[in-house]
């Protein structure tokens, strides 16, 4: 089935709901239990759950996070972390997650891990002093190590918090120094930086940014454009739509969302509701009521790092005309 917006729209962002993708004719096993579950107390009234990503093969489209016997968040298949919020102060919890692949099976709950969130503290305004002397490195193609100076004094951190960019990618304990950071792209460049955090949640400045650039190894490919970019044309209802289809570039995790552009310029930027869908995505726009009218179209993909990948090839279109 296709969606479609209207070419006036094309200046404000758009959210879709992932369609399914094909079906699968052969019967699925259950995925294994997702591995490398952690849980970290982020402050008096939240704990950072983490876990590993599976390989791309797993057919894996969601996660569940569980609070002991308590299902507390369902997460979709490109994300491997959460916080979980509102609990209690000086408590102790487990937590534990099941993946879910697309013909709804799902893989036993993970082992419990246990977590105990830190004492409140009354009146507690004040936030940590901003982490110090930020310093890293790149492990190979695909991680970086980073280390970061203790705060001076008593300042009652519970945690510090890794940002990629500017979303959040990692927590450790509040007593570590030192995080490493897996998941990357090879000969990709990346920015960092680190924030403290206390038990009554107040979160210091962030510290200063580093950039690592992680190298290219034999075979890596750091291309990030859209893979077998494709634009057709269809008739429908007096109007003539673009037709677009394309495969998600390899960076490691989902690609959330997409900025198209049309003759040129940029026209829309595409933001997946749902889970991103699996194998090939398509998207349509309407573009005019004429038929003879020639377009160009491309698009390129949001990075881990919320940096802009490179442009797809570009594709022309001909309202009116069959598939190019």
């Amino acid at each position: 089935m296709r969606r479609f917006i209207s070419l006036a729209a094309l200046t404000s962002a758009v959210v879709l709901t992932a369609a399914a993708c094909g079906s699968n004719d052969e019967e699925q096993k259950a995925p294994s239990p997702p591995a490398g579950v952690t849980a970290q107390a982020g402050s008096a009234t939240s704990v950072h759950v983490m876990w590993n990503q599976p390989s791309e093969k797993s057919g894996i489209t969601g996660y569940e996070v569980y609070r002991g016997k308590s299902k507390v968040k369902d997460v979709p298949a490109g994300t491997t972390m959460i916080d979980v919020t509102g609990l209690k102060p000086s408590t102790s919890y487990t937590f534990s997650v099941r993946a879910r692949i697309d013909d709804g099976t799902f893989s036993p709950r993970s082992g419990e891990i246990p977590v105990t969130t830190p004492a409140a503290v009354a009146e507690d305004k004040v936030a940590p002093a901003q982490p110090q002397k930020l310093a890293g490195s790149s492990d190979g193609a695909r991680a970086a190590r980073l280390s970061w100076a203790k705060a001076p004094g008593d300042q009652g951190i519970t945690s510090y918090d890794i940002y990629q960019g500017g979303s959040k990618i990692h927590s450790v304990s509040g007593d570590a120094t030192s995080a490493h950071i897996t998941r990357l792209r090879p000969g990709t460049h990346y920015r960092f930086t680190v924030a403290a955090r206390d038990a009554a949640d107040n979160t210091s400045p962030a510290s200063r940014a580093i950039e690592i650039t992680t190298p290219r190894g034999p075979g890596d490919d750091p291309d990030t454009a859209p893979i077998d970019f494709r634009a057709a044309t269809h008739s429908a209802d007096g109007g003539h739509y673009v037709d677009l289809s394309w495969f998600a570039p390899k960076t490691g995790t989902d690609v959330p969302s997409y900025q198209i552009y049309v003759n040129g310029a940029f026209a829309t930027t595409l933001i997946w509701g749902g889970e991103p869908p699996k194998g090939r995505a398509t998207y349509s726009v309407f573009v005019s009521k004429k038929a003879g009218e020639t377009y160009r179209v491309k698009l390129r993909a949001k990075l881990p790092d919320g940096n802009w990948g490179k442009f797809s090839e570009e594709r022309s279109i001909v309202t009116g005309a069959t598939r190019r």
